[in-house]
């Protein structure tokens, strides 16, 4: 019985002694850069993990434990930001001062700053990348990633792309520019930034973050001043509260990918993102909406207004109603405006202030 105690006071001591040597083995609270130690230049294949990109580093001596390594990048959510290319490292570098480096473009390496466009759907985009000399198919690319799971925002399991969830913002790239990088940042960045979105209204009315990405979009596409964002918002809640079809072209352009001139076809088309002919809000998000686009739609301002429509002459305004009969005489005088711009070659929306 004494020796039994004996063994049992003996692990007390010990598990408390692991405990720290476990944390100070992760954490490294004594070590840096490495600066002073031997120079030790490693390349990171395209595709590693960080396992593989662990064990390469130990084998390098640049730090002391592959295992510990990849137990960090998971704590510190950094394994979806590790990049490939040749690094410039030391031997004996502590785990955080590696990271910062690899989750970074390798210096030395030629970059691009690339703009992806708020409000572009990614049929849009991947024609901006083209344009750009930019190869590979985006639209492909962007329908599934496991660096990003839509269910977990209320989109359904298998949803039919990544619409809504690729952030526009001005990346920094190596060059040549690999989609999969871009589409990476692009992943990383919604998360970070719809984090801090407040969504206690919109659940409120039953509505999910996805519904708020989907509401987003049209927004972006169906307003062009910020003042009118909210606006719209509240236009689209209130339809969505009366069960009335939200009547929007855009989603019509995004089913048809026609994004001029819409024929009487297209508008009539029996697709599920026409809110012409179909009530309530499409499938899936018709672009990728800012952050300004997503605040308005996750809280809009308060309004009776169940109509809007562009302004004649007023340079991207949008008028608001609740009363249809006015709503019909702004339409009329929208679609005459329209007409007489078509013979002369200008536009009905930017013909001066007025």
């Amino acid at each position: 019985m004494f020796l039994i105690r004996r063994v049992v006071a003996a692990a007390a001591l010990l598990v408390p002694i692991f405990v720290i040597w476990f944390l100070l083995s992760l954490f490294q609270p004594f070590s840096g850069s490495g600066s002073g130690n031997g120079r030790v230049d490693v390349t990171i294949p395209a595709s590693s993990g960080a396992s593989q990109i662990g064990a390469l580093l130990a084998n390098d001596g640049v730090v002391s434990s592959g295992f510990f390594f990849k137990l960090r990048t998971a704590l510190d959510g950094d394994r979806s930001k590790l990049r490939a290319g040749t690094y410039v490292l030391h031997k004996g570098m502590s785990y955080a001062a590696v990271l910062k480096l690899l989750t970074s473009v390798p210096k030395g390496e030629p970059v691009v700053n690339l703009t992806i466009i708020p409000g572009r759907s990614r049929l849009q985009t991947q024609a901006q990348l083209k344009a750009d000399g930019i190869k590979g198919n985006y639209v492909a690319q962007t329908r599934r990633s496991r660096l990003l799971d839509p269910s977990k925002y209320g989109a359904p399991k298998h949803p039919a792309s990544l619409e809504g969830f690729l952030w526009p913002d001005t990346y920094q790239l190596a060059k040549p520019v690999k989609l999969k990088d871009l589409i990476a940042d692009q992943l990383i960045s919604f998360k970070k930034e719809f984090a801090q979105v407040d969504l206690k209204y919109a659940k409120s009315k039953n509505l999910t973050g996805y519904d708020v990405l989907k509401i987003a979009s049209l927004i972006s596409e169906e307003s062009m001043l910020p003042r009118d964002g909210p606006v719209v918002a509240s236009v689209i809640y209130n339809r969505l509260r009366l069960g009335m079809d939200l009547g929007l072209d855009s989603t019509v352009s995004y089913a048809t990918g026609n994004y001029g001139d819409l024929t009487d076809a297209q508008l009539n088309s029996k697709s599920p993102w026409n809110t012409t002919n179909h009530a309530g809000l499409p499938p899936t998000p018709i672009d990728n909406p800012d952050l300004a686009a997503i605040e308005w739609a996750a809280k809009p301002v308060r309004s009776d207004y169940l109509y809007f429509i562009n302004k004649v002459c007023g340079n991207g305004a949008l008028r608001f109603t609740d009363n249809y009969k006015l709503f019909t005489k702004w339409s009329d005088a929208w679609n005459a405006a329209v007409s007489k711009a078509q013979q002369h070659g200008g536009s009905a929306e930017f013909c001066g202030k007025k």
